[in-house]
């Protein structure tokens, strides 16, 4: 007898008697949707607030990285008018081309990131191919990849950000020099540290900042594009052709510094489940393209004029009086900016625990109204301190720009393969069709990729590294469970079959309920043999769970558990949850009227298996994966604490098992 969770109450044969019992739904802790009443000009400003202020800040290094010692170029008219098309053209093929209108299009029930695509990718290659085929495999290895290289670019990104802002200071005093980097490392800190009480209050501030920003941005543009208007022959791509045309290696080389100009697409479309597709494309072609745009093709208008003014064109476009506020504003902005990556990790990090990817860690909610809006405390605290030795190790933004390039083009190059995937199998297009225009958009990013990693030996090494080790703990984690999950399954019993032998065995009955969590349905759980087996007792009501990570964001209500009758008051539940949600099995409970909200908790034990996982002579891992395994295991976080389960009713059935 199967029953499951309705919208707005529950019915069906929960005891022995046979009688129906229906029940309210208790109220989720942590919201599904966002509330109706947000209107779409508070959800655009917004969205400026929380998803541009990485790629925002570009304008702050970009150009003066073009003509830097790496690529070469010399200061010339032309030289000028091929970089600006090449980043006016990026932002639009890149930028508002394929992320803003095209795989903007790939959510996953209105999230998106690389690993809401990579499920939506699998999902469509499951369809066309069977289950488990190596097509949809690849998307697993995709998935680690491009989560791994964000991670890379979580460190980057803040560190570049605040840092070329604070350099700022130079252009006002030189004596300030020998602070900079101990200005931009406090500034670090204390945003690591606000983390914790969340964003929700601050939040309201970012938007209006952050539009300041980018009208300044433009305002600045403006006013050096009226004094040399012949700037604006680049808007044309001939100049960009011209550029490849006569300056070949030069040209290849500059492709390099024009990628910081696109860094941030990403968080378009990471970013949409919290603001949605439309208001994101508003703000986009409302405001920001056109601010960046024109501040990019200010910032060129000047150095026609004063070739000098290389050494930092963005602050040099402000009037001398105006340089201290600009800079106080570049450093709001980049903060912003960090803010918006590190939101990103957190939000990451919760879907890649849920998919299996990373060990169960503790995830905290600061709002009551946004879901999105998560803390991670493990995650900040190891960002924090990547953060600083970055800035540390490199000590300045022109340092640090070899490094800036490597994880976003890999990550770009990434979401153009799955997106394919997603066109041809779940969008309907001709297979054909969808492997020219995403080969086509492939080409661009691997241009990017090559040009950036002539930067390796200069720092690019540096956050290869990064997503190499990340993509060690992830691939790790995930052959780990997946060979954890067989050794402890091997010699299952079959639940129904067990159940059938109950009468035959005659176990004695003690009064109360016993709640047994079980990886896998349909099996009995070790920790109900080991109670049988210790204590040779059943509760009067045996309730074992599962828990099940469906491949969307949030499960309707109306699909949250499933719960089958199996005789001898042994009953089986299944408990569904979207990879963003963190399942909740008390309130589970509870909804289902499985047991009493007053009293019933006080009669109910949860039952958990502790595996104490030890090292084999002939481990299914290699070695160093077997060790790494292992210590993941160990930080895991508790059971108890992850499925909010009440600590003085849970008790542990420990065993050793070797892997």
């Amino acid at each position: 007898m199967v029953r499951s969770l309705k919208a707005s109450h529950l019915s069906g044969t929960l005891a022995s008697d046979g009688k129906n019992r229906q029940g309210m739904a208790h109220k989720e802790t942590i919201p599904d949707t966002k509330s109706p009443r947000h209107a779409l000009p508070g959800l655009t400003l917004a969205a400026l607030g929380i998803v541009f202020g990485d790629i925002g800040t570009s304008p702050l290094y970009t150009l003066r990285e073009a003509f830097g010692e790496t690529g070469g170029l010399h200061l010339e008219p032309d030289t000028i008018l091929g970089v600006l098309s090449l980043i006016v053209w990026a932002l639009i093929v890149v930028v508002a081309l394929k992320y803003v209108c095209l795989i903007m299009r790939a959510d996953n029930r209105g999230e998106g990131g690389v690993l809401a695509l990579a499920t939506l990718a699998s999902r469509g290659l499951g369809e066309v191919f069977s289950p488990g085929s190596p097509r949809e495999r690849l998307t697993v290895i995709l998935a680690m990849c491009g989560a791994a290289l964000f991670y890379g670019d979580g460190v980057i990104t803040p560190a570049i950000s605040v840092l070329s802002a604070v350099e700022g200071l130079h252009v006002v005093t030189p004596r300030v020099d020998r602070f900079v980097v101990p200005i931009a490392i406090t500034i670090l800190i204390g945003l690591f540290v606000a983390q914790r009480v969340g964003t929700g209050k601050v939040g309201r501030l970012f938007g209006p900042i952050i539009c300041v920003w980018f009208t300044v941005l433009g305002g600045l543009g403006i006013a050096s594009i009226l004094e040399t208007p012949s700037v604006l022959w680049a808007l044309s791509p001939g100049y960009a052709i011209s550029f490849f045309q006569t300056y070949q290696w030069q040209s290849f080389l500059a492709l390099g510094a024009v990628v910081l100009a696109v860094t941030g697409a990403e968080a378009l479309y990471a970013d949409m489940g919290h603001f949605g597709r439309i208001p994101i494309r508003l703000a986009w072609f409302g405001l920001v393209l056109p601010g960046l745009i024109l501040n990019y093709f200010g910032q060129g208008a000047l150095l026609l004029r004063q070739p000098e003014a290389l050494r930092n064109p963005f602050y040099l476009l402000a009037p001398e009086w105006a340089l201290l506020p600009l800079v106080i504003l570049a450093t709001c902005a980049t903060v912003i900016a960090s803010q918006a990556v590190i939101s990103g990790a957190f939000s990451l990090t919760r879907q890649a625990v849920r998919l299996g990817y990373l060990p169960r860690m503790l995830i905290q909610h600061t709002s009551e109204s946004e879901a999105g809006q998560v803390y991670v405390p493990r995650i900040n605290w190891l960002l924090m301190v990547l953060v600083v030795v970055t800035v540390l190790g490199f000590g300045s933004s022109a340092n640090m720009a070899a490094a800036y390039g490597i994880a976003v083009t890999g990550g770009m190059m990434l979401d153009s393969i799955l997106a394919c995937f997603v066109a041809w199998t779940l969008w309907g297009w001709n297979r054909a069709f969808a492997v020219v225009v995403f080969a086509l958009l492939l080409v661009v990013d691997l241009a990017f990729f090559a040009a950036n990693s002539l930067k390796i030996p200069a720092g690019g090494w540096f956050p290869l590294l990064l997503a190499g080790l990340i993509l060690a703990i992830l691939s790790t984690w995930r052959m780990g469970r997946a060979a954890l999950f067989n050794r402890l399954h091997a010699n299952a019993i079959p639940l129904e079959e067990f159940v059938t032998s109950l009468s035959e065995r005659g176990f004695s009955r003690i009064p109360g309920t016993a709640v047994f969590l079980s990886g896998r349905k349909g099996m009995v759980p070790r920790a109900l043999l080991h109670n049988l087996k210790h204590n040779r007792v059943l509760h009067g009501r045996n309730i074992i769970v599962t828990v099940e990570t469906a491949e969307i964001p949030r499960v309707p209500l109306e699909e949250r558990f499933r719960v089958q009758d199996l005789g001898h008051n042994v009953y089986q539940m299944e408990i569904f949850s979207g990879f963003m949600e963190v399942p909740h099995v008390p309130q589970a409970l509870l909804a289902a009227r499985l047991i009493e909200e007053d009293h019933g908790m006080m009669d109910t034990s949860f039952f958990l298996s502790r595996e104490n996982l030890i090292a084999s002579p002939e481990p299914d891992l290699s070695r160093w994966r077997e060790r790494l395994f292992i210590v993941l295991q160990d930080t895991s976080l508790p059971a108890t604490e992850f499925f909010g389960l009440p600590p003085d009713r849970v008790v542990e059935m420990g065993t050793q098992l070797r892997i």
